[in-house]
């Protein structure tokens, strides 16, 4: 089977005549497209916004274009905020959802007046000081359910008891009782359960279990919860055979669940936030490598310009990424395996075993789909390999570079030693 690709063959060499492989290329009309459908999954509810993760990719450029469709940012480090802020966000168009903060990180999500969300009861007393007796306002808590919510094995970030994340159900009232008495009058809830889940009950599962705490604070606390947000964990098919999630499905299942919880208990209207990142770029963006090298022993191997330093899933998770060589589509397939040059056994973009491709020769364009977040975002720079270029297909069909490749010298910068700073 077979994924869609924004450009062909002859598109592709002219872009990598001008910009050389490898690079991350992201389209500009598919990210605006998914934007549109996941807006439109929450258009019933009023002031909906989705905070799309800084995290999965980075870049000010696509941060703008998402912008202009509506999103706000979710950030969870002070580049992340200064990003945003870049991005031209500010206010509440930011959240700020972070762990282990350091202090100057909290000053900057204040400054901005981005909805600082709490990862911990201990966090209430942290933000007072370093404001300097100060509160925000508005106030959030990141949620951790534990064992009243045990997912299945195919949740990556685990089950909530085992993650690091989050105020338990026990603190969760005195958390919003201090921070009330400190200052704030306005309220959100947040929580983060699963991730890249394509099944539409876990994500209306975890709207009833928010919509059912909030109810919980009201009655028994007199805390009102304001906004609900569900976290991202809109999941990808990352393999041609896998069914996309069904918005249409979706959006009725939470409609459902807020009439019969939050509309019956006369608390509405609480906003719905979001803070999906994967769903929104993941599937518009494409790692581009080319061949360099064959190699015949046990496998068959084609070594790519391209490392486990440009996108670390699949060594990693063994993440599956669907792989295509323009140009050679229908034409008959072999087992081999495609591989960087890192000295690191998992550096294989097809996983721990062989995988079904067109013959590969030197020279040949290999196209690595759905990177366009947790890709280039998670690059490192083992073995001394440099970290490439982000393009932007955009809807006009031109080409632009909103990150260039890094340099032997951008390696060397934070090296104070002699002999270096001229390499």
């Amino acid at each position: 089977m077979s994924k869609n690709l924004p450009f062909d063959e002859k598109k592709l060499r002219e872009i990598a005549g001008k910009y050389p492989t490898p690079f991350h290329i992201y389209d500009e009309a598919g990210i605006r497209k998914t934007a549109k459908a996941l807006n439109a999954c929450f258009d019933w509810s009023e002031n909906y916004i989705n905070y799309f993760a800084v995290k999965a990719t980075p870049n000010p450029y696509i941060m703008s274009i998402l912008k202009e469709e509506g999103m706000g940012a979710d950030a969870s480090s002070l580049p992340e905020l200064l990003l945003s802020e870049a991005a031209g966000l500010s206010g509440e168009q930011i959240m700020f959802t972070s762990n282990n903060t350091p202090p100057e990180e909290y000053k900057k999500a204040y400054e901005l007046g981005a909805v600082i969300n709490l990862d911990d009861i201990s966090q209430i007393e942290v933000l007072h000081q370093t404001l300097g007796g100060k509160f925000p306002e508005l106030i959030s808590f990141r949620y951790n359910p534990g064992p009243d919510r045990v997912t299945d094995k195919g949740n990556v970030i685990g089950n909530p008891q085992d993650a690091k994340y989050g105020v338990t159900t026990e603190q969760l009232p005195e958390a919003y009782a201090k921070a009330r008495s400190l200052g704030a009058k306005r309220f959100g809830l947040h929580t983060m359960v699963i991730s890249n889940e394509r099944k539409e009950e876990g994500h209306i599962q975890t709207a009833e279990m928010l919509f059912e705490m909030a109810v919980k604070l009201k009655q028994e606390k007199d805390i009102r919860i304001e906004t609900v947000n569900f976290g991202g964990g809109l999941g990808i098919p990352y393999k041609p055979d896998e069914q996309p999630i069904d918005l249409d499905k979706l959006k009725e299942g939470i409609k459902n669940k807020y009439e019969e919880i939050v509309v019956k208990n006369g608390l509405e209207p609480i906003r719905i936030v979001t803070e999906n990142g994967r769903f929104v770029t993941g599937p518009n963006g494409y790692l581009v490598t080319t061949v360099r090298s064959l190699k015949h022993t046990y496998h068959d191997f084609a070594g790519v310009d391209a490392t486990m330093a440009d996108l670390m899933r699949p060594g990693m998770y063994s993440a599956y990424h669907h792989l295509t060589v323009p140009g050679k589509e229908g034409t008959p397939t072999k087992p081999q395996r495609v591989t960087g040059s890192l000295c690191e056994n998992n550096d294989i973009f097809t996983g721990p075993s062989d995988r079904l491709l067109p013959e590969l020769a030197v020279g040949d364009l290999v196209v690595i789909h759905d990177t366009g977040a947790h890709g280039h975002a998670m690059g490192f720079n083992y073995n001394g390999k440099l970290r490439h270029s982000e393009l932007l297909l955009k809807e006009d069909g031109s080409i632009q570079q909103i990150r260039r490749s890094e340099t032997v010298a951008d390696y060397f910068k934070t090296l104070d030693f002699p002999g270096l700073n001229s390499a």
